[in-house]
């Protein structure tokens, strides 16, 4: 048995070894992380990094992911992007960068995969109802910090590492990325959700790829994967080697181009769409819980007794676009034979 246990610790400590000989000097190594606000058994096979990816898989926040809107709610059709395929998506291309610019992989993926865990039902929109109504407000970066901190394992939360932490938190064009790996995520986000946005809304019949703007396209590609392959090149010849993660100030400013026009030409349109019923629905469930803390589900009920704005936010940004549609059915919708 102890031969067998050394065995297994062998197989993390060649991923030591392996970090230290081919990652970046500007990488972050898994054997130098700063560790867990919870001080625990190291895993023998696992490093850290790659035991935080695993416990933000299988955590319920992830899988609830499949059934939250990205762009197009309940859209017509099989092949629209959720927030969990989102979230697969950035993984890929995080994992892409990192690959050819000598980062760490694990790392990235941890904090690629755990990046929208705290996001509202109904995308964007429910995020900007949820920031107008609490006195708190409301950041989805940091609700995603808060799922996997507090509420996960039933208010244990999963005890991830401070690197992933810190990435999770900051990957938003406001954040304040501390390594590498986490940069890196912050662009994946970028380049996944303009890209695969352009083919839902094409998809949807917002537009054509005749009106995407043209000299953005004559850089980057007609296509999802050739632009999705010139983001990333351009990045890794700006970026590898260097202490700094960027694209080249001709590809980035094309690339805000493209997220100027999907702004305005399908986020906005896509928005309204949904806008109304959403914020009627989500507006109506926060009074209702504001007045009636004691009917949420037990988990939140202790938050609530110091503060029910962040437990009923809590709670909110927890459900999938159809649990809110059918709590709001249950709490305001008459039944047939009720009456």
């Amino acid at each position: 048995m102890k031969e067998q246990f050394e065995k297994v610790t062998d197989l993390k400590a060649r991923v030591f070894e392996r970090e230290r000989a081919f990652l970046s000097p500007y990488a972050t190594h898994s054997e130098d992380s700063k560790g867990r606000e919870k001080e625990e058994k190291p895993c023998p096979m696992r490093t850290d990094f790659q035991r935080d990816r695993d416990r933000i898989i299988y955590s319920k926040a992830f899988l609830r992911l499949k059934n939250k809107t990205q762009v197009f709610f309940a859209p017509d059709g099989d092949h629209y992007m959720s927030r969990l395929t989102h979230t697969l998506d950035v993984s890929q291309i995080a994992r892409s960068l990192a690959r050819c610019l000598a980062l760490n992989e694990d790392l990235t993926e941890a904090m690629a995969l755990g990046h929208d865990l705290g996001h509202t039902p109904f995308g964007h929109i429910g995020e900007r109802v949820l920031a107008s109504l609490s006195p708190n407000g409301f950041r989805h970066n940091e609700q995603s910090l808060r799922v996997v901190d507090v509420l996960e394992k039933d208010g244990k939360g999963l005890n991830l590492t401070y690197e992933v932490r810190s990435g999770i938190l900051n990957h938003t064009p406001a954040g304040k990325p501390e390594t590498l790996e986490a940069e890196v995520v912050r662009y994946a986000d970028l380049i996944a959700y303009i890209n695969h946005d352009i083919e839902d809304a094409i998809r949807a019949g917002f537009l054509t790829a005749e009106d995407l703007p043209k000299d953005a396209v004559s850089l980057f590609g007609q296509h999802t994967s050739e632009r999705i392959n010139t983001a990333i090149l351009d990045i890794y010849h700006e970026s590898y080697g260097k202490n700094y993660v960027r694209m080249s100030d001709k590809m980035g400013k094309a690339l805000d181009e493209l997220r100027s026009f999907m702004f305005e030409h399908v986020y906005e349109r896509a928005n309204k769409l949904i806008q109304e019923s959403a914020k009627r629905m989500l507006q109506a469930l926060y009074t209702y819980f504001m007045d009636k803390p004691e009917k949420l589900p037990a988990l939140y009920r202790a938050t609530a007794e110091s503060d029910v704005a962040r437990a009923v936010c809590d709670y909110l940004s927890s459900m999938t676009d159809r649990y809110a549609i059918a709590v709001f059915k249950e709490l305001f919708v008459p039944r047939e034979g009720a009456l």
